[in-house]
């Protein structure tokens, strides 16, 4: 029986995974280019923006998909120590 939820989480761990990979290429890029860093862009570099709309919603579905993996991946550890 072990063994079975073992390999269900396994397949878990690795659909979140390709999940947070795709969650985080989706993600809009927050800067313009590397070159405004050193040509006088540094007050927007350091600005504080808050997220809205798909920006919003895809920093919420990574952060949950990251806690999902987090939990399954101690959840495989506690069962591949018994």
């Amino acid at each position: 029986m072990e063994k079975v939820i073992y390999d269900i989480l396994l397949v878990a761990m690795l659909v979140v995974s390709a999940f947070i990979i795709v969650a985080i290429f989706m993600q809009p890029s927050k800067q313009d280019g590397a070159a405004d860093a050193f040509s006088g862009g540094t007050g927007e570099l350091f600005e504080r923006r808050k997220a809205r709309g798909f920006e919003a919603v895809m920093q919420r579905f990574t952060a949950i998909m990251i806690g999902l993996w987090l939990v399954v991946g101690f959840a495989l550890v506690v069962l591949s120590t018994r």
